[in-house]
């Protein structure tokens, strides 16, 4: 069975076969195919719905042509009760993400202001989620994954960029405030972009260049009047972000086509992670130091200290567990929304835990920052994925058609872009 829809010069066609290489998963609910490159070209359009579609059967079926002065929308809803449980669903992976996330935090810091030795804390929170992983597949609690030679060579430069990171990030929080590193972190759109454009080539619309400017004016305006500057603290912060846009654009590039779980790549990612960082945190700090740093650290807290090194190595590996497989049952906008987030409830927590001491122009860098990352987000997903706005994670909107030819049009635009 097959239906036609015409609208004066705009075709919108429907077949119940549709071919497994028009379907397209990164533009989320929608599938354009057939765009030509030409402006002059004709063109058309065919739109494929993860979800089943059902058609009510009609008596005498009769195919009109819609007057050139009418308008014609296609509304798809899904059910209230599915679209009920999607956003519940939403809801608690980003309240145990943020959670984890806060308590990782939290413990992070206590364990580095007692135990300064951030090459061994970096390592035992890869070391931990290696060996729950390992654990898990080893018990048949979680599916081992099928991979071969060419997903560890992919996976490599995604691991280094991984390592770099999350050191850099934690010889950041060992020097200075969390909240501050959190705050300079949140310059990694800057960073993404710098990269991705001089690098890679990529082109950006006005508004993404345009959203960087309070996101880097808000973070040079708190660094400036941060109360305990750091310089090793904020080249620290800085190196990681360069790092995570490395890991990303390998990560993009290594991936494709791979099916790797969430849960599975970041295992795998952090069990190759390891073996990276392990012998250069030997020859940065070393076994000699690392036992006197417990000694003292032992005799100041007590038992308690070991309670601390085992919650941020656990909390660590859970909380980027718990990131990676968001981003298999939401869309990238969303995902990006729930970081900007993320990190607010990570710094207002730590201010208030850790009574660290701001200024109102430190507090309003620190918003002008994140609000620019926000923006950023929100410009860059749209700017290159526009059919975003019909993700699986927002099914309850309804199609227009007139929303769709926006879609469409967005589309070309940024197909003349690349």
């Amino acid at each position: 069975m097959a239906c036609s829809i015409k609208l004066s010069s705009l075709s919108i066609t429907h077949s119940n076969l549709i071919s497994k290489r028009d379907y397209n998963q990164n533009l989320g609910f929608l599938s354009f195919s057939s765009i030509p490159k030409s402006k002059n070209q004709k063109w058309g359009f065919s739109y494929s719905i993860k979800k089943p579609l059902y058609i009510s059967r009609i008596e005498n079926p009769k195919a009109y042509e819609a007057d050139k002065s009418q308008s014609l929308d296609l509304n798809i809803e899904l059910p209230k009760s599915q679209v009920d449980g999607q956003r519940v669903k939403i809801g608690i992976y980003f309240a145990i993400w943020w959670g984890l996330n806060v308590v990782f935090n939290i413990y992070n810091k206590k364990v580095l202001n007692a135990y300064p030795f951030p090459w061994l804390t970096s390592t035992l929170s890869l070391a931990t989620g290696s060996l729950i992983m390992l654990i898990s597949w080893a018990m048949k609690i979680a599916e081992f994954p099928k991979t071969d030679f060419e997903f560890w060579k992919n996976l490599f430069p995604v691991a280094v960029a991984h390592t770099v990171g999350h050191v850099a990030a934690t010889v950041s929080m060992s020097k200075v405030a969390v909240s501050f590193t959190h705050i300079i972190k949140s310059s990694e759109p800057a960073f993404s972009v710098l990269v991705s454009r001089f690098l890679l080539g990529e082109t950006f619309s006005l508004p993404v260049y345009l959203s960087l400017v309070p996101v880097i004016g808000g973070c040079a305006l708190s660094a400036a009047t941060e109360l305990d500057f750091n310089m090793t603290g904020f080249m620290g912060a800085m190196i990681s972000n360069l790092a995570f846009v490395f890991r990303n654009i390998f990560s993009k590039k290594g991936m494709k086509g791979n099916s790797v779980s969430g849960m599975n790549y970041y295992a795998c990612l952090s069990i190759m992670s390891l073996l990276i960082l392990t012998p250069f945190a030997i020859a940065m700090e070393g076994p000699q130091m690392w036992a006197l740093g417990w000694r003292d650290a032992f005799s100041q807290i007590g038992p308690n200290f070991a309670w601390w090194i085992v919650a941020q190595s656990i909390f660590y590996h859970l909380y980027n567990q718990v990131s990676y497989m968001s981003l298999d049952e939401i869309s990238p906008l969303t995902f990006s929304v729930g970081n900007t987030m993320k990190r607010i409830s990570v710094i207002v927590s730590s201010i208030i835990i850790f009574h660290t001491p701001v200024r109102p122009i430190n507090a309003l860098g620190a918003a002008i920052a994140i609000l620019g990352t926000f923006i950023y987000s929100q410009n860059t997903m749209f700017n290159r994925f526009p059919s975003v706005l019909f993700s699986s994670s927002q099914n309850n909107k309804v199609i227009g058609g007139t929303t769709m030819l926006m879609q469409l049009l967005l589309l070309l635009d940024q197909r003349e872009l690349e």
